[in-house]
Parts: C-alpha cells; sequence; structure tokens
C-alpha cells in the first residue's frame, strides 16, 4: 500500500474478506477514510502488509531523477504525485515524460527502471543502468552499496527534523570522481526473435567532463551515448541481475550487457 494515493494491491482472497465485513469496519471506525481505514479493517482481519519495493508515494519535489535512477531490482507499480514533481526527462513536459518512460513499459514492462550496476575494469569506471530510464557513468570504481543510494537531486515534501527521509541518500557534489556523467532514455528495439531489447540512452549535457584526477587519462567525457542490451524479463528469470560493459577506445558510445549473475559473483 502507498499511503496517500500511491495505489494499494489486493489479493482475491482478502478482497472477497473485506467484502463481507467492510460495512462492520466502516461503523466501528466512523471518522477515517481511504488507506488508513482499509488499512485497519485488513489489520482487524488478522491481514498484514506485505512489503513492495514498487510502490511510490513521491513525497518529494523537484527533480526526482535521482530516485528514479536508483530504483531496486523489483517490479515498478506505481508512481505518485507527478503534478507537482519536474518532468522526470529532459526538455520535455511531465506527460510527454510519461508517454516517453512508456516506450520501454509497453515492451517490457518488469524490467523498467530496475537498477543494474557494473564495473569497466579498463578505465576504472562504474556503471549504474535504470532501464528505459538512464544511466549514470562514474569516473571512479563505487561500491555497489553506495551506488544504490539514491542522489539527492530532490527536495523533501515539507520542512521536517532531521531525518528528512526514510532512506539513505547520496549529496550532490560537484566531485568529478562521485558525480555521474548522465545519460537519458532516448529510443527502444525489440528482437522478438531472440528476446532481446536494446535501448539508447543520450549523454544529459553535452561538452567534456573534468577528470578524476587519479584517474586523469580515461575521462567518460568522450562518451555522448549509451547502448543497453538486455533479455526481456520473462526470458531472464528471478535474482539479481549484473552487466558487462564495452567500449572501443575512441568510441563515443558505450555498451552495456545486462545478464543473469554468475555464481558467487562479487559485485566490486
Amino acid at each position: 500500500m502507498g499511503y496517500g494515493g500511491g495505489g494499494y494491491a489486493l489479493s482475491y482472497p482478502t478482497v472477497e474478506t473485506l467484502l463481507n465485513k467492510m460495512e462492520d469496519c466502516i461503523a466501528r471506525y466512523l471518522g477515517v477514510y481511504s488507506d488508513l481505514l482499509s488499512f485497519r479493517c485488513l489489520a482487524d482481519l488478522g491481514i498484514d502488509l506485505t512489503m513492495n519495493k514498487g510502490i511510490h508515494q513521491i513525497d518529494l519535489h523537484g527533480d526526482i531523477s535521482g530516485l528514479l535512477s536508483a530504483h531496486p531490482q523489483s517490479p515498478l507499480i506505481s508512481l505518485h504525485h507527478f503534478d507537482v514533481i519536474n518532468p522526470i526527462f529532459p526538455a520535455m513536459s511531465r506527460q510527454e515524460s510519461v508517454n516517453h518512460l512508456m516506450k520501454t513499459a509497453k515492451i517490457d514492462q518488469s524490467r523498467i527502471l530496475q537498477q543494474t550496476i557494473c564495473y569497466q575494469r579498463g578505465n576504472n569506471w562504474s556503471v549504474s543502468v535504470s532501464w528505459g530510464y538512464s544511466v549514470h557513468v562514474y569516473q571512479s570504481v563505487l561500491p555497489r552499496n553506495y551506488l544504490k543510494r539514491p542522489l539527492e537531486t530532490f527536495r523533501p515534501w515539507k520542512n521536517v527534523r532531521i531525518p528528512v527521509y526514510t532512506f539513505n541518500t547520496r549529496r550532490v557534489t560537484n566531485d568529478p570522481c562521485e558525480m555521474p556523467r548522465q545519460f537519458f532514455f532516448e529510443s527502444v528495439v525489440e528482437d522478438k526473435n531472440q528476446s532481446l531489447v536494446t535501448t539508447m540512452y543520450k549523454v544529459k549535457t553535452l561538452g567534456s567532463l573534468p577528470p578524476c584526477l587519479p584517474n586523469v587519462n580515461q575521462s567518460a567525457g568522450n562518451i555522448s551515448q549509451v547502448r543497453v542490451i538486455a533479455a526481456t524479463m520473462h526470458k531472464m528469470g528471478e535474482g539479481i541481475e549484473c552487466c558487462d560493459v564495452e567500449n572501443v577506445s575512441s568510441s563515443e558510445t558505450l555498451e552495456v550487457k545486462i545478464r543473469a549473475c554468475h555464481k558467487d559473483e562479487v559485485l566490486a
């Protein structure tokens, strides 16, 4: 359940049970409405909430790209409050942004936004893919547990005391070793014969990227687009995913291939 309007999902047996008891529950909790009423009624029936990482209330303001770029490997179910946040894609309106995101959802909705992290050892780069939305290329090797934290590109819903959020974040910084070169989804092509989907991501801001000083000879500033190849989710199966990064010297295109993780593979 996403409280405040983020949506909720009920199993069919739960609906049947709730239907027979709803009138009694409403009478018992006069003055209580919507999600809170449903929660109390279900609790009285001995039914607890099941944790789901894909329902998002989005009690935030501004640019939520940092949050969407660090979505867990769990199917996206709902995004709320789109009327108060910035458009999620550059140079698009809110409506255009939603329609653009749905291009990939129509092909492989179970994978959309899910984050996959891998490394380009030759250049000491870290690459974070939010499938169908964005790619972040870092000019240093950063731990997976660090990259799973959202960049705090957004603002809190209200002025509240610390801690502001119920999750850990990373501060936006000008450090070229910790700030990514950002790419946003541009196009998608499906190969049904091989059950493969190729998505292309275009750099947000053209121009050179200051080098990370310990890695000065391996700047990602020349990369202008990223190609991500993945098997459709039903073909890949369940489980944490990994990826491989390929880049030909002097090429402006980085290629990422998402795959199932190998047994005992260390993502670091």
